[in-house]
C-alpha cells in the first residue's frame, strides 16, 4: 500500500467508499430515518457532498492510500488547517469494505497527523459518533483525547414542533 495526494479522478470513488462506510454512523441517515428522504435526497447523496465539499475546500488535504500493485483504491482521509488556530481538522476518514481491520486508517491517519506537523499546527481534530466503536478504539489509541460531547437536533420546517414531554434524561418538565 502506498500513500498518494488526491487526484481528481479519484472522486467519484472516494464518494462511494465513503457512503459504504458510514453506514449505520451516518448524522444524516439519522436524521432520514426520522424524517424520510429531504428534497427527494437520500443520505448517501448528502454524505457524497460531504466529500464534493473536502475536495472543493482543501484538496490537498487529501490522502488516498491505493494498493501498489493493482492502483486499487482502498480508502482515504480528508483534513485541512486552520493555520491561525494551529488546528488541523479531519472530517472524513473512510476504508473500503474488503479492506477493513488491516491498518490503512491507522496509517492514512499517521500520515495527516504528520502532515499537520510539518506545517507547524500543534493539535488535530476529529469527530465520531457515540456508537461508532471503530472509530472511537482508533482515534483514542493513536492518542486523542475525549474533549466534548453533543447532541444533534433536526425537525421539519414546514411542520409545527408538538411538545413531546421531558428529555429522556429528565423526570419531569422544566420548569
Amino acid at each position: 500500500m502506498i500513500i498518494r495526494p488526491y487526484q481528481p479522478a479519484d472522486l467519484p470513488t472516494l464518494r462511494e467508499i465513503a457512503v459504504e462506510a458510514f453506514d449505520g454512523v451516518s448524522i444524516d441517515q439519522a436524521i432520514e430515518r426520522q424524517f424520510g428522504p429531504i428534497k427527494g435526497r437520500d443520505w448517501q447523496w448528502r454524505k457524497g457532498r460531504h466529500i464534493d465539499e473536502d475536495a472543493r475546500r482543501a484538496p490537498e488535504g487529501i490522502f488516498v492510500a491505493v494498493d501498489d500493485q493493482t492502483g486499487k483504491i482502498l480508502g482515504f482521509v480528508s483534513s485541512w488547517r486552520d493555520d491561525e488556530a494551529g488546528i488541523g481538522l479531519i472530517p472524513n476518514i473512510s476504508i473500503a469494505a474488503d479492506h477493513r481491520g488491516q491498518g490503512i486508517g491507522r496509517a492514512l491517519l499517521q500520515h495527516v497527523l504528520e502532515d499537520f506537523r510539518r506545517h507547524g499546527l500543534t493539535h488535530a481534530r476529529i469527530e465520531t459518533l457515540e456508537h461508532n466503536d471503530v472509530g472511537y478504539g482508533l482515534y483514542t489509541s493513536l492518542g486523542f483525547r475525549e474533549v466534548a460531547r453533543q447532541v444533534h437536533f433536526a425537525m421539519e420546517l414546514n411542520a409545527t414542533s408538538p411538545d413531546d414531554g421531558p428529555r429522556p434524561d429528565q423526570k419531569e418538565p422544566p420548569q
